[in-house]
């Protein structure tokens, strides 16, 4: 017999049915029928947000550091338009999450109600789908269909919106074994013959590379598994987008290192010189491709990716394959092994020499002055004092970003969480709060710059009233670094609005909020101010002292090629003789 109860009791019992254990959220209006059966219960944590954006962002922390759709509680109106945000960076960086939003009653919407907006409407364009539920009787299949399309496939952000009449009225409870999960079902497998392919061009291929991208991640823990056996038996180089860090360890032989816009000089002009590119799980972006039609131009390309919209959308490759990663690395390491498992060694050894060449440019040296603490040096010193911890490593979005990407190593995917495809600034800060609800006892570190901390700075008093030892990590160079960096380098140093003069004492400001305030602007200080921020069992907020007018370096500019890099000390270079020795 199907169970009778309200619609509020029925959100509450899908989202045990689905096995959520937390939920990131605002009251509002709206919802207060949800929130009093919220405080009825104690199977599902609730946390308090300061802000509805923080909520979904700390769902998508939570989620992207458990592979489990996170879920996210917020009211109609402004509500629901402060989670745009965080709906879009989910979005563009395939992350599971549920957004539950209330609603006016459904007699009136259309009026210019209170707090009334369309969400649907809204989110349309940022989502992977929303639904309006206006009957009872529909919201709880409604709901375990919104997890059911969160997760499967290329995973993405869904909106449930609720009104608040529909939660007052009883219905029939459908068990989540009874949702109609059948008319979204995504291809898993991919094509055989085209697979086939693929391993006959693995076999002859000369100068062969690996990129790999979030895709490999989404997938799950077998999916990174199977990528680490790809490059260990066929000795190909292994290198990956910044969503992708972590699915191939950092300690691995083959690994390059990251690529694209700051990403590594050998992995920039392996990709621009291989002769044979396989795609696992990215989507060939703008900050990783460069000028598109000198993207790596003389390869073969394969592209592996579960979302059929991503294949020859920006780059067109001469083997499509779409499915599962997972699926597909278990299905063309079969067929490789079946064929002989042959690699072309004896290129293979050349292709590596000239890999080795492009390393000795070291693209991320960098003199450490006395005087100043350089952002590169703080960062290697977090690397060396956080390593062994149970680490898991957030970001906000600019110049610290991409040093946090370049000198942290990754040996396990799901410990590095970050806004890539939206390039959210204030992302970090509440997705820390979600990957520590998420792994109490882990250290969670948010690399932070001040100017996009600032953006989410109240969710401190979350970390406080959570007792979250969440550690901030701020990167201050009192500027908007990366703005200011194109500033420099692209505008004629003419610094239009890139910094601010009222940035506020960071350690008074974390002691306002009940938090630790640390300090440091002396290179001879860091390593004990860092120890010290890693032993402290609370919040900590950390104002690290660096240098103001530090760029972000190697670099590919807008509009150049990969083989075209400006680097710290040597401007434009590398392109043309490096990659002419290795097409020779």
């Amino acid at each position: 017999m199907t169970r009778q109860m309200t619609g509020a009791q029925m959100v509450v019992q899908a989202l045990k049915d689905q096995g959520v254990d937390v939920v990131f959220g605002y009251p509002g209006g709206a919802v207060l029928p949800i929130y009093d059966e919220i405080f009825q219960q104690n199977d599902i944590r609730h946390v308090l947000v300061r802000h509805e954006q923080a909520a979904v962002h700390a769902a998508e922390g939570y989620a992207r550091s458990t592979g489990k759709p996170g879920v996210c509680l917020v009211t109609s109106g402004p509500g629901a338009t402060n989670a745009v945000t965080g709906l879009t960076d989910a979005l563009m960086d395939s992350i599971p999450i549920v957004v539950l939003t209330g609603q006016v009653p459904t007699f009136m919407i259309g009026n210019d109600a209170f707090q009334e907006a369309d969400t649907v409407g809204i989110t349309r364009p940022c989502t992977k789908h929303n639904w309006l539920v206006k009957e009872t009787d529909r919201l709880a299949a409604t709901i375990h269909e919104a997890f059911h399309v969160a997760v499967s496939g290329r995973p993405g952000p869904v909106l449930v919106d609720i009104p608040k009449d529909v939660q007052f009225a009883s219905g029939s409870y459908q068990p989540k074994d009874r949702a109609p999960t059948h008319r979204y079902n995504p291809r898993i497998e991919g094509d055989p013959e085209t697979i086939a392919l693929l391993a006959e061009a693995m076999q002859t291929a000369k100068r062969p590379i690996l990129y790999t991208g979030g895709g490999v991640i989404n997938s799950g823990p077998r999916a990174s598994q199977l990528l680490r056996e790809l490059a260990a038996e066929t000795g190909f180089p292994v290198t990956s987008t910044l969503m992708g860090l972590g699915a191939y360890p950092a300690s691995g032989e083959a690994w390059l290192g990251m690529l694209g816009m700051h990403g590594l000089y050998e992995a920039n002009l392996a990709m621009h010189g291989c002769d044979l590119m396989i795609n696992i799980g990215a989507r060939f972006d703008d900050r990783i491709t460069g000028r598109v039609e000198d993207f790596s131009p003389r390869s073969r390309k394969a592209h592996i990716d579960i979302d059929p919209s991503s294949i020859n959308k920006v780059i067109h490759v001469d083997m499509p394959i779409v499915g599962d990663v997972a699926s597909v690395l278990e299905d063309l390491l079969e067929v490789w092994r079946g064929m002989g498992s042959r690699t072309d060694k004896a290129a293979l050894k050349k292709w590596w020499g000239q890999i080795g060449e492009w390393r000795k440019v070291d693209c991320l040296a960098f003199r450490q002055s006395d005087k100043a603490i350089k952002p590169q040096h703080a960062m290697k010193r977090l690397e060396a004092l956080t390593r062994g911890h149970d680490r898991y490593i957030c970001t906000e979005v600019g110049q610290h970003q991409m040093w946090a990407a370049q000198y942290l190593d990754f040996e396990e995917p799901n410990r590095w969480m970050t806004s890539g495809g939206l390039g959210t600034m204030g992302y970090g800060h509440p997705a820390s709060i979600g990957v520590q609800m998420a792994h109490p006892g882990a250290l969670v570190i948010n690399v932070a710059g001040e100017a996009s901390w600032l953006m989410n700075m109240q969710e401190l008093g979350t970390a406080i009233q959570y007792r979250l030892p969440v550690k901030q990590f701020i990167l201050n160079n009192e500027r908007l670094g990366m703005v200011r960096q194109w500033q420099e380098l692209l505008h004629g140093e003419r610094y239009s609005h890139s910094w601010s003069e009222a940035l506020p004492d960071f350690v008074k400001l974390a002691e306002a909020f009940g938090a630790k305030g640390i300090k440091c602007s002396d290179p001879a200080d860091l390593d004990d101010a860092i120890r010290e921020m890693i032993a402290h069992d609370g919040p900590v907020l950390f104002d690290c002292l660096v240098e103001k007018h530090e760029n972000c370096f190697p670099m590919i500019p807008s509009g150049k090629p990969h083989n075209e890099m400006l680097l710290a000390n040597a401007g434009l270079q590398g392109g043309v003789t490096a990659v002419g020795a290795v097409l020779v």
